[in-house]
């Protein structure tokens, strides 16, 4: 099948059309109107087969996650998604495989109102590249370089199951075959908070998404507000499957520095602290209170309210193996 072929029989077949999309796929260029009054926020990932996704993963999979990424980082900023673009190097034109590519990719694109307006098709080792756009009020935007020292470190949700999956994948752990497919879905089907996003940037002082870890992502958040953390180990939302399989000590260091979970970590003040768990709250967001952001410029961690040395990798580049 030819590169016009598999862009008219899939990729240009979402069903949502966007007011703000005037003109989509199908031409040089998109053609789009923001609205008045807002910024733009922009974010490209590239996810590449063995690098970023197990070689074994399906289509549906690899479309979801490649849209998650970007989505999860837009939540990041408290922007609204709006449109992606997407370039993908497929190494040959299997039309079954795009079909369920391109459903992974439009299910999640048509939850939050997105809409692919263009791109690209090659030949090569699968990759591929996403570049979302996204709104935010003026001067709503979150960023990593507003926390300071006394404000609270929060994430949202549970950390370390997708650390987990990989693994079970790499033949590293066993985890019990019934919570195998739920743990697989952590790594494959992540879920980016872009509600919480879009809350926090009334309440945060900082926030970033957990894709590399919470030490190297907190490291980012440390570095450009020029402070430092500690993390107390006791209060990881960590899941039952995390403690079953590896035991207190490895899920908590798995956790910290394995990557893929695409929660946000967040830090907010003393002042707004009630108002954003009451927020949060109200919107169903599951969130937990790990620790706090001091003026060390140092990241610490402790357990039983005892310091405690944790081995920080957090994610790799050529982790899967080929």
């Amino acid at each position: 099948m030819k590169e016009f072929d598999l862009i008219k029989g899939y990729f240009a077949k979402q069903a949502l059309n966007r007011k703000d999309v005037i003109a989509g796929i199908g031409d040089d260029c998109a053609v789009l109107q923001p609205s008045e009054r807002q910024n733009i926020a922009v974010t490209t990932d590239t996810l590449v087969e063995g690098v970023h996704f197990p070689r074994n993963t399906s289509a549906k999979a690899v479309g979801h996650k490649v849209v998650a990424v970007s989505l999860s980082d837009l939540a990041a900023m408290g922007a609204e998604p709006a449109w992606i673009s997407l370039a993908i190097t497929l190494p040959i034109a299997d039309e079954l495989w795009v079909k369920d590519f391109c459903d992974g990719v439009f299910e999640l694109c048509e939850y939050y109102n997105v809409q692919l307006i263009g791109g690209d098709t090659t030949q090569g080792p699968l990759s591929v590249t996403v570049t979302a756009q996204g709104f935010t009020p003026l001067e709503k935007h979150l960023t990593r370089s507003g926390a300071k020292s006394g404000d609270w470190l929060y994430v949202t949700g549970e950390v370390g199951d997708a650390a987990l999956a990989l693994q079970d994948i790499l033949g590293n752990v066993d985890i019990e075959e019934q919570y195998k497919a739920s743990v697989r879905k952590s790594l494959d089907f992540p879920k980016p908070r872009v509600l919480a996003g879009q809350t926090l940037r009334e309440y945060a002082s900082s926030a970033i998404d957990i894709s590399d870890g919470i030490l190297s992502d907190l490291k980012h958040i440390c570095v450009a507000s020029g402070v430092g953390a500690n993390i107390v180990l006791d209060d990881l939302p960590i899941s039952t499957v995390m403690h079953d399989t590896l035991g207190q000590d490895k899920a908590v260091e798995l956790a910290l520095n394995g990557g893929d979970d695409y929660e946000l970590l967040f830090t907010v003040s003393q002042d707004n602290k009630v108002g954003m768990e009451t927020a949060l709250a109200n919107a169903g967001i599951t969130i937990t209170c790990i620790g706090q952001i001091n003026s060390s410029e140092k990241i610490t961690t402790t357990l039983n309210s005892q310091a405690v040395s944790i081995k920080k990798q957090g994610f790799e580049h050529f982790w899967y193996p080929g």
